[in-house]
């Protein structure tokens, strides 16, 4: 009876998270990078069709950092976090909230990014919870799944680029 409880009580929580794994053909040591430098996250860590207006932060353990995406209709999405822990080239885990254009944040959730070297490839976990809603949880699965194509893209242009030279 307990172990049917306590299943019953986990399952809304698994509902409130997300997890995403995938692997690029990259290094870890590159795939760190474009995940903390602000040049690189420009590139990559917003949907398709948006652009990032803003990106600023510090990356070190207790930093802030923001950022604002405006939507293909002209609207801006503003979010903030803080770094909680930088394992390079390995750990990144970091709080996630969107700002309201009264300048309040939203609920706040903890991203956990996790980085594995397999042959010259980077396994990639990314967890994210807990979300408040369902809807929004699949909504920032969306969101993700779009930037982790444009990262792929990315790392893929680099690698030509770094081949080349």
């Amino acid at each position: 009876m307990h172990a049917r409880a306590r299943n019953s009580a986990a399952a809304p929580a698994a509902e409130h998270e997300l997890t995403i794994r995938r692997t690029f053909d990259a290094p870890r040591a590159l795939v760190f990078r474009v995940w903390t430098e602000p040049q690189h996250l420009a590139q990559w860590s917003c949907p398709r069709g948006f652009t990032m207006t803003e990106n600023s932060g510090e990356l070190r353990v207790g930093g802030a950092f923001s950022a604002c995406m405006r939507s293909p209709e002209g609207s801006d999405h503003r979010l903030r976090g803080v770094y909680r822990e930088i394992v390079p080239p390995e750990r990144l885990v970091f709080t996630h909230a969107w700002i309201d254009a009264s300048g309040a944040p939203g609920p706040e959730t903890i991203v956990t990014v996790t980085l594995a070297e397999r042959d010259g490839r980077t396994e990639m976990t990314f967890h994210q919870g807990i979300f408040s809603s369902v809807a929004a949880r699949d909504g920032h699965q969306q969101g993700w799944s779009s930037c982790f194509e444009r990262l792929a893209e990315l790392l893929a242009a680099l690698r030509r680029a770094h081949q080349g030279a």
